[in-house]
């Protein structure tokens, strides 16, 4: 038998075996939730001295740090507030670019007409480019001083842009005005949302941005429909300023609600801060894959109404082709981030980057009548959309997150020359404007290229295993 001795021996020893596996437990888990996540949180440990003359032990308490997973709200009532911020913002800067179909078709065929339709997408190709040009600038004044001056400077130099573009009768000041006033404003409003967001949401982060770049899509139906309904109305000028005073009050909303979880962290401003992720492959693969996914995503929303015209859709019906794609891509926004956060945020846009490719080459090049061209409007919007929401979450996967204003900027600026190239190269392709194969072709293959190297950026995290959620 046993002696009282030994038997206090094995007690001790099972309870040190127990202590070990409870601590092997936290510890894989703690591995799992940052291999998920991909990005590296810090955890700071403290350890108390030990109290002699009380006989304490030394004890460790866990101070749980704000990139901790564990301290990202991913819901509640001011995170939420923050999305819809967000979703204001995006409607008044993306959706308002992702209208420029409108504007290329009425300066070509009525203010403009002097001009090529190569020289007058200059003017809208210049919003895209504006816009994610000023990335590196505004993500690095966000990481120095949050969101609320950039929402405030960005508010007043989008609707002032507008404005002047509402008494422009020239070439110049179209460019002056709307090509780089409004979208420097833009590009103001659109990083503070998306590094926003990012603050507040982890496991849930593909969804909220999700909803939030629905707004996007939102502008995108509405701006359209606004536009060329109140022209024959109420003449250009007044159009324009009835479009500033509504981003006016949205924006109103956005300066209110969006604010970042994390306190700024001001550092001096260093261009290797920018080129540091560019020595990351996955960091760099990334933003390949989406200089050529820019420089097709945005050719049919620019050409789609042109191109339906020149097959005999009638001028009413093709004005709505916009708000069609751009009402498919509210889905395409949100329904692809509850299913990255489930599946994999790599995985879903692999998928749907090739499915977007794929209709453009398969649909939208042999379509010859009224039926496959909304169809492809709708399908392409829904693909598409997928892309704008997604980029930003599989970024912030890679990335820390108090670095995601510089990391964000220099991926967009680098992305915007191909946003600021594809157009005028689809309207020089496009010629007299008879014939739209070799703008289709083009907008295809570079989509594809783009799709191909996102799969090359998901085999830098987990090789060729097709089944890994990522």
């Amino acid at each position: 038998m046993a002696t009282d001795a030994e038997k206090e021996d094995v007690f001790q020893d099972k309870e040190v075996f127990n202590d070990l596996s409870s601590s092997r437990s936290r510890s894989l888990d703690d591995v799992r939730s940052h291999t998920e996540a991909n990005i590296m949180p810090e955890t700071e440990t403290q350890l108390e001295r030990p109290d002699i003359e009380k006989g304490d032990l030394a004890k460790s308490s866990t101070v749980i740090s704000a990139m901790d997973p564990r301290s990202f709200p991913d819901g509640g009532l001011q995170a939420w507030l923050v999305v819809f911020g967000g979703f204001c913002c995006l409607f008044c800067s993306f959706g308002w670019i992702n209208c420029i179909g409108v504007f290329q078709d009425y300066y070509q065929t009525t203010l403009l007409r002097q001009y090529s339709p190569s020289t007058v997408s200059w003017i809208v190709s210049l919003e895209t480019f504006m816009m994610f040009l000023g990335g590196p600038i505004m993500g690095k004044l966000y990481d120095n001083y949050g969101p609320k001056y950039l929402l405030l400077v960005g508010s007043f130099l989008h609707v002032f842009g507008l404005m002047m573009t509402s008494i422009s009768t020239e070439y110049y000041q179209f460019i002056l005005a709307q090509g780089i006033c409004s979208p420097i404003g833009a590009s103001a409003i659109f990083y503070p949302a998306l590094s926003a967001v990012s603050t507040w949401f982890f496991h849930r982060r593909a969804l909220a941005f999700g909803i939030m770049a629905s707004g996007s899509s939102l502008g995108g139906v509405i701006f359209p429909i606004l536009v060329q309904n109140l022209i024959p109305k109420i003449g250009f000028g007044w159009t324009m300023r009835v479009s500033a005073f509504l981003i006016l009050g949205l924006l109103i909303i956005a300066n209110l609600t969006v604010k970042s979880r994390l306190l700024p962290s001001p550092k001096p401003f260093t261009i290797m801060a920018f080129v540091k992720p560019l020595t990351e492959p996955t960091f760099a693969l990334l933003t390949l894959g989406s200089f050529f996914v820019f420089f097709g995503i945005f050719i049919p929303f620019t050409f789609i109404q042109l191109s339906a015209q020149a097959e005999g859709m009638s001028l009413y019906l093709s004005n709505y082709l916009l708000a069609v794609l751009n009402g498919a891509s509210i889905f395409g926004r949100t329904l692809p981030g509850y299913l990255g956060d489930r599946f994999g945020r790599f995985n879903v846009i692999v998928v749907l980057n090739f499915f977007s490719a794929i209709i453009i080459l398969a649909l939208w090049l042999p379509s010859r009548s009224n039926a496959p061209i909304i169809v492809f409007a709708a399908l392409y919007g829904f693909g598409s959309g997928a892309f704008v929401s997604m980029v930003p979450a599989c970024l912030a996967q890679i990335s820390n997150i108090k670095e995601i204003g510089v990391r964000s900027g220099t991926l967009f600026a680098i992305v915007s020359v191909a946003a600021l190239c594809g157009n005028p190269i689809a309207g020089v392709l496009l010629g007299d404007g008879t014939s739209f194969t070799k703008v289709i072709i083009f907008a295809g293959v570079v989509y594809m290229v783009g799709a191909a190297i996102f799969l090359m950026t998901r085999a830098t995290l987990v090789k060729w295993e097709v089944l890994k959620k990522v």
